[in-house]
C-alpha cells in the first residue's frame, strides 16, 4: 500500500470547501481547527466537521495545541469525531499526545506537528508512541520559535534532523511543510523536489492546484520504476558475481534503493 503523499489543508469552519477538497486528488484531506480558523468560529468549524459526509478514512483534522484555550473543547469535539487520523501541532510530549488518543476512544493514527526546537528534540519520544507513525514539519512556527527566517537554507538542519530520527525510530518519512505562494507552480515544485530528495515522504498543501504537481515529484518516474523493476529482476534470478545495470554495480544500497522506488510507486517488487 502506498503512503500518503499529499496532504490537503481544509478551513474546518468551510465546509462548501470539503467536497472539493476530497474530490482533488489528495490522499488526506486535512480538515483545520487551528490556523485557518479564527477563535470566533471555532465551534462552528466543530459542528461543521461533525456535520459533514465524508470518507472519513482519508481525512485527517488538525486540532489546536496542548496549550491553547481552545484544547479542551477539541478533546470533547474528538469523541464524536469519525476522522481516522487527528494531527497534533506543535506536539513535544507523550502527556499531550496520550490526552489525544484518550479523548478520541478508539484505535486512531496521530500525526504530531513538530514546530518548536523543544518538539524536534523530543521527535524520539513522540515516534515511540504507538498511534504516531509519521512526524509532520510546520516551518513557520518553528522558524518563529527559532528566530530564524522561514526560509529553506535556516531551517535545513531542522528538516534534515526530522527526517534521521524519523528513520531512527522506524516511522514513516515525515511530512513537509507548506508552500505558501498558491501561485507559484514552479516554487511548490521546488520545495516539493527538495523535500523528497531529503527524505520526506510527503507534503502539506493548502490548495487544490498544488495536488497534482506535488503527487508528481514524489511519485518515482517511469524510467525510475522500470530501472528498479530491471535492479530486482537480476537479483531475483541470483546472477552469479558481480552483476550490473546499466553500467552501475549492483549491491545491497542499490538494491534498497530499487526496492524504495516501487514502494513508493505502489508498485509490486518485480
Amino acid at each position: 500500500m502506498m503512503m500518503p503523499t499529499t496532504y490537503l489543508f481544509v478551513p474546518g469552519d468551510r465546509p462548501e470547501r470539503f467536497d472539493k477538497a476530497a474530490a482533488s486528488g489528495a490522499d488526506r484531506i486535512i480538515l483545520d481547527l487551528e490556523d485557518a480558523v479564527r477563535p470566533d468560529t471555532k465551534a462552528t468549524a466543530r459542528a461543521a466537521i461533525l456535520a459533514a459526509t465524508l470518507d472519513w478514512s482519508r481525512v485527517v483534522v488538525r486540532i489546536n495545541d496542548a496549550e491553547s484555550p481552545f484544547f479542551a473543547d477539541d478533546l470533547a469535539f474528538l469523541a464524536d469525531c469519525p476522522a481516522a487520523a487527528i494531527m497534533l501541532p506543535k506536539a513535544e510530549t507523550l502527556n499531550a499526545m496520550e490526552t489525544v488518543t484518550t479523548a478520541v476512544g478508539r484505535t486512531v493514527e496521530l500525526l504530531p506537528q513538530i514546530e518548536t526546537v523543544r518538539g524536534l528534540e523530543s521527535v524520539p519520544k513522540i515516534l515511540s508512541y504507538p498511534a504516531a507513525k509519521r512526524a509532520v514539519f510546520g516551518h513557520l512556527d518553528f522558524a518563529l520559535d527559532l528566530g530564524a527566517a522561514p526560509e529553506w537554507e535556516p531551517l535545513l538542519y531542522a528538516r534534515s534532523r526530522l527526517v534521521a530520527l524519523s528513520r531512527l525510530a522506524g516511522a514513516q518519512p515525515p511530512v513537509d511543510s507548506i508552500t505558501i505562494d498558491i501561485q507559484d507552480e514552479t516554487r511548490l515544485r521546488a520545495d516539493a523536489d527538495a523535500a523528497c530528495k531529503l527524505g520526506f515522504g510527503a507534503k502539506l498543501l493548502i490548495h487544490p492546484a498544488q495536488v497534482a504537481p506535488t503527487a508528481e515529484v514524489f511519485l518515482p518516474s517511469a524510467d525510475e520504476i522500470d530501472w528498479a523493476r530491471r535492479v530486482l529482476t537480476v537479483i531475483s534470478e541470483g546472477a552469479a558475481g558481480a552483476v550490473a545495470v546499466d553500467g552501475k554495480m549492483i549491491d545491497k544500497p542499490v538494491e534498497e534503493a530499487a526496492r524504495r522506488f516501487l514502494a513508493r510507486a505502489g508498485a509490486e517488487n518485480i
